[in-house]
């Protein structure tokens, strides 16, 4: 199985439960195409660089998970209609970067 990281935008004006619920979702379908999760992060509300279909903040999630090629056809297939979200995108890596958190919420 071959690694990925998973990114999902979110529409900023989804409730809380409805986040919750989208990001289970994309869960249980990489588990349901062979998939097997390593780590989930919820990077939470940010600005987006230039608006993207009238919105101008989104809710970040991130997924590493491993998998095969029907996962990512599925989860592709199943993103493309879901008119939650602004934007997805699926990296290959070599490795999962377990240790460090990026984009970590910071009290300030």
């Amino acid at each position: 199985m071959n690694s990925y990281e998973h990114t999902i935008i979110a529409r900023q004006d989804l409730p809380e439960n409805e986040n919750k619920s989208l990001i289970s979702k994309y869960e249980s379908l990489i588990k349901k195409n062979s998939g097997e999760i390593v780590k989930t992060e919820d990077w939470g509300l940010r600005t987006l660089a230039r608006r993207i279909n009238n919105n101008k903040k989104g809710y970040y999630f991130h997924i590493k998970f491993k998998g095969i090629g029907k996962t990512i056809v599925e989860l592709e297939k199943e993103e493309n209609i879901d008119e939650k979200l602004v934007r997805s995108l699926t990296v290959k890596v070599k490795e999962h970067d377990l240790k460090n958190n990026f984009f970590e919420k910071k009290d300030t």
